[in-house]
């Protein structure tokens, strides 16, 4: 197992409770990152800490403050911090199950794997989660990591082979906003049954299994290829301009839609959605 855990402490239920470690289970390490360029000098661009406007301040004297009022702060020291008492910085106590059927993809932040600790919690964790594979049911509860308390989904895995726990960050309610906002302006519209229909061959005939490998960051791989010219001063690629769709009706729209979708396989689906790039012009010198 590679790493330190991001977090450690026990899952309990009722009496039961057991040892646990949390890992990311994401890795932003892929992404390309850029850094802020003085365009003249070609120099990273580097930010100071000041008071004022120019009076430097050292990284140790650099303290949290909350704003109660215009100008006037309130100091929180880091040791004041880290000493907070909340049980969920070491406990996650599981408030309740529900069927995982009733939790909205809305709410969900962040994965992380979950598993045992090497102090003999292999057992429990074993038959608490054969339990939750038979029940269908994701457990609730809150963890104290990176600042904050986090409203926490403890789920099998879906491949029910993979011998491991899911946890999942989840938005609290405040945090949603109000879908009446948005769509309420929304008027209820009479559906012709024969569109309908259609509509309906149109998604059967482009549903398949999804199989995550299939779909990949074209962005990123854009701009790596974009970042390569420029390195050996090639031609830079650019998004090849693809001709404006035709207008049609919906009905139109739609039996051409199913007619032409027959013949596509899941992999064709994949492939098409990255960007195209063509070669076009030279590098100006001025940009090396």
């Amino acid at each position: 197992m590679a790493g330190r855990p991001y977090w450690s402490g026990q899952l309990r239920i009722s009496l039961v409770a057991f040892g646990i470690q949390l890992y990311p289970a994401t890795s932003s390490t892929s992404e390309v990152s850029f850094h802020q360029i003085d365009r003249k000098s070609n120099q990273r661009i580097h930010h100071l800490n000041v008071v004022n406007g120019d009076k430097p301040v050292d990284n140790d004297d650099i303290v949290k403050g909350y704003e109660y009022s215009k100008g006037k702060y309130i100091i929180v020291e880091p040791t004041e911090i880290k000493n907070l008492r909340l049980e969920t910085q070491k406990v996650i106590s599981v408030a309740q199950f529900i069927d995982s059927r009733d939790l909205p993809p809305y709410l969900f932040e962040k994965p992380y794997f979950v598993v045992p600790d090497q102090k003999g919690s292999a057992d429990a964790f074993a038959v608490i989660r054969e339990a939750m594979i038979q029940s269908d049911k994701v457990a609730i509860g809150e963890a104290a990591f990176a600042g904050r308390e986090h409203l926490i989904a403890i789920a099998p895995h879906p491949d029910k082979k993979v011998r491991g726990l899911m946890a999942y960050t989840l938005r609290y309610a405040e945090e949603l906003r109000k879908a009446k906002d948005y769509f309420g302006s929304i008027h209820e519209h009479s559906i012709d049954k024969k569109q309908l229909e259609l509509a309906n061959q149109l998604i059967k005939s482009q549903s398949a299994p999804f199989r995550l490998d299939d779909y990949k960051d074209d962005y990123e791989a854009a701009l790596r290829e974009l970042i390569n010219a420029k390195r050996k001063n090639k031609a830079l690629p650019v998004l090849e301009e693809k001709p404006e769709p035709k207008v049609l009706s919906l009905m139109d729209a739609l039996r051409q839609s199913v007619g032409g979708s027959k013949s596509k396989s899941s992999s064709s689906r994949a492939s098409a959605k990255g960007p195209r790039l063509v070669k076009t012009g030279k590098r100006s010198r001025r940009a090396a």
